[in-house]
């Protein structure tokens, strides 16, 4: 018997004997990178124990990403809370649960690990809650008040994941959460679309857009934020022409920030040289047409997109932000740079198109490192480990 406050008892649940049924509470089911991943998850852990209910809190540019899960056979519930204030917020996310019946809830994001977490706890479901981001919002601001607010909610959770040691020694510090709380589990993702790139498709996507076929070409896969830091590669662009002429940038994705981002290019005179693929499908067909993969971001928790680009083969110049240090091999399969430089982001993508053999030489090491560290399946092995540690710790409160 787990007592939660004067007038409210509520009993543990037994561990449970068959499958593990987990409910998966996400903010969205929008074209982020924690969303795309829950459906990388979702592919593989049936086969392992668990028996999935997902539920979004808000739909967010129509919610793609449901679509690909409910491919999968696993139906998607969207409850359309707007905001934590919402009156009926903690009622909306208490009611999925029930409906839900799960033996574990698993949170992703602000709003669900907020309000799931809590709800969870209220009715004595044990909870995972994962850190996808860093966040550091301005004290005494609207954002610092709901950061805060999460974190007092997820003092509740058997198991905080954080996505890289960065992410959890940033959470850890900012939160105040019991010592052994949290722990590191970084992102898997299905290699074999990307180990399995073919080159012709590449050279299609190249003559799709107007790029020449022999022309170095870096690319960026991002949605379109500022944080993402595509405005410091297009200020790098202009240097990397002085040197290589014939270069090319290939940005995949939208966002928010596309416009404004268009309109640099074009101030920069590089209307010629930046071209906009969109949002796509097809990601693993553009790797294939690039020479280098670029992340000039500037946050970062652990990017998927740069496994995937390792996984591709491609070498990378990248930020020291957040995780993505842990990532890679400097130099041996990526170039890191200060976040925010675009002389020094000019210098490192100058040197790693410069040299095809030291750019193979990366590319090979880093398809090593992503088969080593970040194949979905043993991500999503460990991730059920983790389950079936916070059920037991949930059974002995």
């Amino acid at each position: 018997m787990r007592r939660l406050g004067p007038d409210l008892r509520v009993t543990t649940a037994p561990a449970p004997t068959g499958p593990l049924r987990v409910h998966y509470l996400i903010d969205s089911l929008g074209p982020g990178g924690a969303e795309h991943l829950l459906a990388e998850y979702l592919a593989v852990l049936p086969g392992l124990g668990v028996e999935p209910v997902v539920t979004a809190i808000q739909e967010r540019a129509g919610n793609p990403v449901a679509g690909d899960i409910a491919a999968l056979g696993i139906e998607v519930e969207t409850l359309r809370i707007e905001r934590l204030r919402q009156r009926d917020a903690r009622s909306l996310v208490g009611g999925a649960i029930d409906r839900a019946r799960p033996d574990l809830v698993h949170t992703q994001l602000e709003f669900s690990n907020t309000l799931g977490s809590w709800a969870a706890h209220r009715r004595g479901i044990p909870v995972v809650s994962t850190i996808h981001t860093l966040d550091r919002p301005p004290p005494m601001t609207r954002d610092w008040l709901r950061f805060r607010l999460m974190a007092w909610s997820l003092r509740t959770a058997e198991r905080v994941l954080c996505v890289s040691d960065g992410a959890r020694h940033h959470f850890e510090a900012a939160a105040g959460i019991g010592r052994g709380q949290a722990a590191t589990l970084h992102n898997g993702i299905d290699l074999a679309p990307f180990t399995a790139i073919d080159p012709a498709r590449g050279a299609a996507v190249r003559e799709a857009l107007g790029i020449p076929a022999g022309a170095p070409l870096a690319a960026t896969v991002a949605v379109l934020r500022r944080p993402k830091g595509i405005q410091h590669m297009l200020d790098a662009m202009p240097a990397v022409l002085e040197r290589l002429p014939d270069a090319h940038y290939l940005v995949v994705g939208d966002g928010p920030h596309r416009a404004a981002l268009e309109q640099r290019a074009a101030a920069l005179g590089l209307a010629s040289r930046v071209h906009w693929a969109g949002a796509t499908d097809a990601v693993p067909d553009h790797l294939a047409a690039a020479d280098l993969f670029v992340l000039p971001s500037l946050t970062e928790a652990l990017p998927t997109v740069l496994i995937e680009a390792m996984a591709a083969g491609l070498p990378v110049v990248a930020t020291t932000v957040g995780g993505i240090p842990e990532m890679v091999d400097h130099p041996g399969s990526a170039l890191l740079v200060p976040a925010a430089d675009p002389q020094r982001l000019a210098d490192a993508v100058i040197r790693a198109l410069s040299s095809p053999l030291q750019a193979r030489a990366m590319g090979t090491a880093g398809r090593r490192i992503a088969a080593a560290r970040f194949d979905i399946r043993r991500q999503a092995g460990r991730l059920v480990e983790e389950y079936h540690l916070a059920v037991r710790r949930g059974a002995l409160r």
